[in-house]
């Protein structure tokens, strides 16, 4: 992969992976600060470049009264704020091809959620922002179909394409993670990114909210650092079980160090 797309990996280590993270979605104005704060300490600590995640708003819940945001601006203002204290890149969600514009204002990355991963008229308008585009794989496509978005965004000429694994549906209510996605999505010569948490999910459960088995995301991470992911994707909270959206499969913050270390630990013995 060309690195000059990817200005946040100009000067990551050969033994290093990169890393997503932040909480699903922005729920105020403060804690995603102290979120950034702490996971910028401890990549700082541990040479990771870090993304900051945060999505401005939910477009895809379940349940007219789930969480939606804040507030489009005022959600894009703390992403932009956290860019600027902390001097990390900083990337979100759009769901519509009006979003682009918007949202490449203030962050570095704009992500194609995978359920409209073949929306091209979301990808076109993500490519013509010049922002890196993070898209993920759709739960019901293989990684070697992926090529065909990617292409979509090149042929906008923007080649700052990143794609990220995220697990296929496994029935009507579970994931699975196939491992071969990841080589294959790294033939079209782009960093691949494991989503973590959201391979996690148990979607569309009776009750409108969407479950998850946090327990296995230290397994699903080792095994992507084992297979070559460039890159780790993580939904992380103080506290999972307050948060306002995918609580279930989120890592508690203060795991997040101790999870980086083992993953480091691979990443230097491969």
């Amino acid at each position: 992969m060309e690195l000059s797309h990817f200005p946040f990996l100009k000067n990551i280590k050969n033994n290093r992976f990169f890393l997503l993270a932040g909480p699903c979605v922005i729920e105020d104005e403060e804690s995603p600060y102290k979120i950034a704060e702490h996971l910028v300490k401890i990549c700082n600590s541990y040479d990771i470049p870090l993304v900051f995640k945060g999505s401005y708003r939910k477009a895809n819940r379940s349940r007219l009264d789930s969480f939606m945001g804040i507030g489009d601006e005022k959600a894009l203002n703390v992403l932009a704020g956290i860019k600027k204290e902390f001097n990390i890149p900083v990337v979100t969600d759009i769901h519509a091809a009006d979003e682009a514009h918007l949202a490449a204002q203030y962050v570095d990355i704009l992500q194609i959620p995978a359920f409209l991963c073949r929306q091209t008229d979301l990808l076109m308008a993500a490519a013509k922002t010049g922002k890196i585009v993070n898209i993920k794989k759709g739960q019901f496509l293989s990684g070697a179909s992926m090529r065909f978005a990617v292409e979509k965004v090149q042929q906008m000429g923007n080649n700052s394409v990143m794609l990220t694994e995220r697990g296929n549906f496994f029935g009507y209510q579970d994931l699975v993670v196939d491992y071969r996605n990841i080589y294959d999505m790294q033939q079209c010569n782009v960093p691949v990114i494991m989503d973590v948490t959201h391979s996690l999910q148990q979607p569309n459960q009776t009750s409108g909210v969407t479950g998850g088995k946090p327990e296995l995301i230290e397994l699903i991470s080792k095994a992507a650092i084992a297979v070559g992911a460039d890159g780790i994707f993580m939904e992380t909270h103080p506290k999972p079980s307050e948060a306002k959206s995918d609580g279930a499969n989120m890592l508690r913050l203060e795991l997040v160090e101790p999870l980086l270390e083992k993953l480091v630990r691979i990443k230097e013995a491969l």
